[in-house]
């Protein structure tokens, strides 16, 4: 081989070497500082303008009849604690990645995890929510149970994720 064909292999070796070195290095900053968390603004709900009740000759309703108290989403275990998710009527979605509604920083947790969305079923009654695995690694349980199909969230069931546990409270 000629000297020149003997420098070029050195040389290409020696950039593959530091490419592989730099790869590492990567790769091992991205598992020391794990997955970055982004803070989301969140807008405070607008208060509600009610109109005034008109006379009528019936009694009038207590209000918690008149209108069903909203459920929300609670972090009782895990770095998040106290973190308290309002639940509306579009799914929630839970995990690791910065799209999900609440993201967690935990490394048992999936990119996407786990869905929260309301309960549509005619058969069961308005108000309920459904719980369902996203095929996550480490999978997700409910109570005792590990999920392979959807099922209702019954309040103050806790729901657990890695290391985070949350409860729906009405």
């Amino acid at each position: 081989m000629s000297e020149l064909t003997l420098t070029a292999l050195r040389l290409g070796l020696l950039l593959a070497l530091w490419a592989f070195v730099v790869v590492v290095v990567l790769v091992l900053r991205a598992d020391l500082l794990g997955t970055r968390v982004t803070a989301r603004r969140t807008e405070a709900p607008r208060p509600r303008r009610t109109p005034a009740p008109a006379a009528t000759d019936r009694p009038a309703e207590p209000a918690a009849a008149a209108r069903p108290r909203r459920a929300s989403l609670v972090v009782v275990e895990g770095s998040l604690r106290g973190t308290t998710i309002g639940l509306g009527s579009s799914p929630v979605l839970i995990g690791r990645g910065p799209d999900c509604t609440l993201v967690l920083d935990d490394e048992y947790a999936s990119t996407r995890h786990v869905r929260i969305s309301p309960d549509t079923s005619p058969d069961r009654e308005p108000g309920g929510w459904i719980v369902e695995d996203l095929q996550s690694t480490n999978g997700t349980f409910l109570g005792r149970e590990r999920l392979s199909v959807p099922v209702p969230f019954e309040p103050g069931t806790p729901l657990r994720i890695g290391k985070t546990v949350l409860e729906l409270r009405r």
